[in-house]
């Protein structure tokens, strides 16, 4: 092999190589990078896409998104409490089965658990579920079995899956809110927040049968069609107002804790609400937080505010709640009651007393001191007394018929009465983008062994420099590191190996045909020193490079380099070539010869002394050049070669 190919090669094995795709299918031992925008999955139907989604500044996850949706919306994330870096991260389909997500410098983030010894392929179908199967089509794993706040169409929701909101509009990572089956079978909705939890639909003050639900059947599985029909085994059923075939819809559990079916709209990308589980949004328990009230209304949407006395903990999120403005103290004589009409806080009951006055109620949140407030309701013609250690999902409405009352400092009821009358609220927001960080902690390094590394570094890195300076000045065809090269080549086989870009270049991108034959086409050319010569380009190139210098060898042992006129050949790749003389210049010293002169002398090798006879020699000469006639028309047959050469033969 051509020593300039091995420092070539040896080059090629230090450089990486970088390559992307859209895929249809993963197959084992193959990967997808979150460096490259087209390396994703895409189902056969063309409707989802499987591949990193951005979440955050430098921060994606590995998820299932609708190809047509207009901002792209995820159906399902595989890390959306832990997203991946921007640079180095991957997914990959390892050879024993198992598919693994890895965070830049191969940190490991999630996998599928799953094992194989049979040849394992990745596909998402046309369903928008993510499937790893192996050869015998048997699933190992699937999307569908572990939902994140989305169901598709005829995927099933069973008491082993469950749906989690994300935390806001802007962060993907898991929220407060949950879709669940409960152990008595019903289909419910948790509020799942840091310091409390409750269900809030169905309306817990219902029993399950008026809330239209049943407790016997305990299959405990729910799942909705492609019309937009959704069925449970609790008897929950409904219908999305758009209902039929044709449009692409979800089932999501949004950040608010209210579960929608959206409908795609195909003309804008957009998504439309076809159907929502709760109409009155101020139910949803966690809204605002403690010690806050929610109210709505259809202009102005959900509107959040602290309890007069109170401020808000965040801002940016009501979540928090509100904190009180000043120190409440547990002494009767300094503290009293905020009057709030219409205005109901669900559960945190400290106790139930039923058949309560005022003043009952008063005395028996006065004796605790972790009483907050209480709350009195008339109900079936007595009032009942309900003392709470917690204001939480509170919310006003005219429906309501109860009073609450709030424990205040006696000093600022007057001026918290006041403030009710400002109706100073709070806008919720809808959109609050959370910035994602993912900390690496580098490892401590030994001093001694860090050096080292720098040392092999620097050693390795004037190596590879080396050999490319190397490879490059034998690539350079005629410099004088090639000289020694060409020199040896020349005593090996007699002739000058040439490069195929200088034959290329010599002949202008063999541009000028001057003869064609079986075995190949005979192109002008000029090389470098100015050389006119006929490169003849071989059609045949299968033989290796051993077997054609043998061939040429061969040639040179046959016939006289200065004879034949053959300067080199090329043995590059596939490419095989034979540079020879042009003959113009012996035609021309034939014509220019005057008529008894003989011209024979100047062409043939001093070597051979006189041992020829001339004129035979200048017969065969002259039969040899008008078989290289450039005009095909003016070259002799074969029966007119073979008279011409008799016919010397009898002279």
């Amino acid at each position: 092999m051509d020593i300039s190919i091995v420092f070539f090669l040896l080059f090629l094995l230090q450089t990486p190589l970088n390559s992307s795709a859209t895929f249809q299918v993963l197959e084992e031992g193959s990967s997808l990078s979150v460096e490259n925008s087209n390396d994703y999955l895409i189902s056969a139907n063309g409707v989802y896409s499987a591949g990193f989604f951005n979440v955050g500044d430098n921060a994606f996850c590995f998820a299932v998104w609708f190809i047509n949706s207009s901002p792209p919306v995820a159906a399902w994330m595989a890390n959306r409490d832990k997203p991946v870096n921007g640079k180095g991260s991957k997914l990959s389909l390892l050879r024993n089965g198992d598919l693994f997500l890895t965070d830049a410098g191969g940190i490991p983030i999630w996998n599928s658990k799953t094992n194989s010894t049979s040849p394992v392929h990745l596909v998402l179908l046309d369903t928008g579920n993510l499937v790893l199967r192996n050869s015998e089509t048997v699933t190992l794993w699937q999307s569908f079995d572990s939902p994140t706040d989305t169901l598709l169409p005829e995927q099933p929701l069973t008491k082993d899956t469950q749906l989690v909101s994300s935390r806001s509009e802007g962060n993907f990572s898991s929220g407060f809110y949950k879709l669940y089956f409960d152990n008595d079978n019903v289909l419910r909705l948790l509020y799942n927040g840091p310091e409390i939890s409750s269900v809030y639909w169905p309306d817990p003050e219902l029993i399950t049968w008026d809330a239209g639900r049943t407790t016997y059947n305990n299959s405990r599985i729910a799942i909705f069609n492609n019309l937009g029909s959704f069925e449970s085994s609790d008897e929950l059923s409904f219908m999305a107002a758009d209902s039929g075939m044709g449009p692409q819809r979800r089932l999501k559990l949004d950040f608010d804790g209210n579960v929608r079916m959206y409908t795609l709209q195909e003309a804008t990308g957009t998504w439309s609400v076809s159907w929502q589980a709760i109409s009155q949004p101020c139910t949803i328990h966690g809204i605002c937080g403690p010690n806050s009230l929610c109210s709505y209304s259809p202009e102005s949407g959900r509107i959040c505010s602290c309890l007069p006395g109170f401020k808000i903990k965040n801002p940016t999120d009501w979540s928090h709640g509100c904190q009180p403005e000043s120190q409440i103290y547990c002494n009767h004589t300094e503290v009293g009651f905020l009057h709030l009409s219409h205005v109901d806080f669900y559960g945190s009951d400290i106790r139930f007393i039923r058949n309560s006055t005022y003043e009952d109620c008063k005395d028996e949140c006065l004796q605790s001191c972790d009483c907050k407030g209480f709350m009195l309701r008339f109900r079936n013609g007595t009032y009942n007394c309900y003392p709470k250690f917690l204001l939480v999902n509170g919310h006003r409405s005219q429906n309501f018929d109860g009073v609450t009352y709030v424990k205040r400092p006696k000093a600022r009821i007057s001026i918290s009465n006041n403030d009710t009358s400002k109706k100073i609220f709070l806008i919720c927001p809808r959109v609050r983008l959370t910035e994602l960080e993912t900390m690496y902690k580098r490892p401590k390094e030994n001093e001694s062994l860090r050096l080292l590394i720098w040392f092999a570094c620097g050693v390795g890195g004037v190596e590879i420099t080396c050999i490319i300076l190397v490879w490059y000045f034998l690539r350079g065809g005629d410099g004088d590191l090639n000289a020694p090269i060409q020199g040896y080549i020349i005593a090996a086989t007699g002739f000058r190996k040439f490069s195929y870009n200088e034959l290329k270049k010599a002949t202008l991108n063999f541009s000028e045909e001057i003869g064609r034959g079986a075995a190949g086409t005979v192109y002008k050319g000029t090389l470098s020193d100015g050389r006119v010569a006929a490169i003849k380009r071989l059609n045949e190139a299968n033989q290796g490079e051993a077997e054609f210098l043998a061939e040429v060898s061969t040639i040179g042992k046959l016939n006289h380099m200065n004879l034949i006129e053959m300067w080199g050949y090329c043995a590059e790749g596939k490419h095989r070539l034979l540079v020879y003389e042009l003959v113009k210049w012996v035609r021309a010293k034939m014509n220019a010869t005057s008529a008894g002169e003989s011209w024979i002398e100047e062409i043939v090798d001093p070597l051979l002394g006189c041992d020829y006879n001339a004129k035979k020699l200048e017969r065969l000469v002259r039969v040899a050049l008008n078989c290289l006639e450039e005009d095909k028309d003016a070259r002799p047959t074969m029966s007119q070669v073979v008279e011409m050469l008799v016919r010397s033969e009898d002279k």
